[in-house]
């Protein structure tokens, strides 16, 4: 029953519940006025969450924030509540409760909603002001960028360019902790107004570079790919790759951050998010580390080395061949 309590994350990240109790703890009937719901039903779904340490409930019935909390407060940088949104939107949700189709070799998103995943969020409808995929990955960025951007090293006066990058929040990082990178964010014409490079503060240090991972990428010293080649099915994820190989120059070096799969059976984040491509990205799959030099050796890659950042994220290191 643990959906229980994704389901209550999600309704109190969507009443913004974090952002009424910043001034103070307020007892379920306050909190129900101020937003104009039911302060018994907020109540069980507020001491739901809080059984996990978001909200904590004092014995005068008043509900404060903790720690864990301020990370849905949307007023806050490394605000987590668009990544909570997204992670429990219905294009994850519900195919994942359909799964079986998928094992069945059929496509549980696209019995649903009639296309694809992409497809699907391309639609001006489906960013609704509350639901925006774009805005929920840069939010789960938010915090494993950091693990990333400490666990490599890019030498000075490089050239970095984000295969993909929407909003730019690796990117921006990036830059921001090597003051001599020169980066270009590559992605769709309409993903790349909503970028935040501008809160680097240097323009002078950024382009934006408009185009299609299919067809061509920006020539650069590094290529970063955050959850890219997952997204996608083998022969996709092999044509990405070999843009990308087609662009690199001697030197190049092609980075992959997504989960590895180790061997074994402990748990592992990356199982969970693999999870949530079988249902939702046909074909999208997070792979093994021999799965990933498969992958690579078809674009005429190879694989360097793979560095673990602390999280469930790695960096897989690759070069020409």
């Amino acid at each position: 029953m643990g959906y229980t309590f994704q389901a209550s994350l999600r309704a109190v990240a969507e009443l913004c519940v974090a952002d009424c109790l910043v001034k103070g703890p307020k007892t379920p009937d306050v909190l129900g006025k101020e937003l104009g719901v039911n302060p018994r039903q907020l109540y069980r779904v507020m001491r739901m969450v809080a059984s996990k340490n978001i909200f904590k409930e004092h014995e005068n019935g008043e509900f404060s924030l903790t720690p864990s909390a301020e990370f849905l407060r949307s007023d806050v940088p490394g605000s987590l509540r668009a990544a909570v949104l997204m992670l429990t939107h219905e294009t994850l949700w519900l195919p994942l409760g359909n799964v079986i189709e998928n094992i069945r070799g059929e496509s549980a998103f696209k019995n649903r909603y009639g296309m694809n995943f992409y497809e699907y969020w391309a639609q001006e409808s489906a960013h609704d002001g509350i639901n925006d995929f774009d805005r929920g990955m840069s939010s789960m960025s938010s915090i494993e960028n950091n693990f990333i951007v400490r666990s490599y090293h890019f030498p000075d006066k490089s050239t970095v360019v984000d295969i993909a990058g929407g909003m730019g929040g690796l990117l921006l990082k990036v830059l921001q902790h090597n003051p001599t990178l020169h980066g270009i964010l590559f992605d769709q014409p309409q993903v790349l107004p909503k970028n935040r490079l501008s809160e680097l503060g240097d323009d002078s240090r950024w382009e934006l570079h408009p185009g299609s991972f299919f067809e061509s990428c920006p020539t650069a010293d590094f290529y970063m790919l955050k959850y890219i080649t997952m997204d996608w099915p083998e022969e996709q994820a092999r044509k990405i790759l070999r843009t990308c190989r087609n662009a690199m120059h001697a030197g190049s070096k092609l980075l992959i951050m997504e989960p590895v799969i180790p061997r074994g059976n402990a748990w592992h984040g990356g199982k969970e998010v693999d999870l949530l491509l079988l249902a939702s990205f046909d074909g999208g799959q997070t792979r093994s580390e021999d799965e990933i030099k498969a992958l690579l050796a078809d674009a005429d890659l190879k694989l360097n080395r793979i560095i673990d950042t602390g999280c469930y994220v790695s960096i897989v290191e690759a070069e020409i061949r």
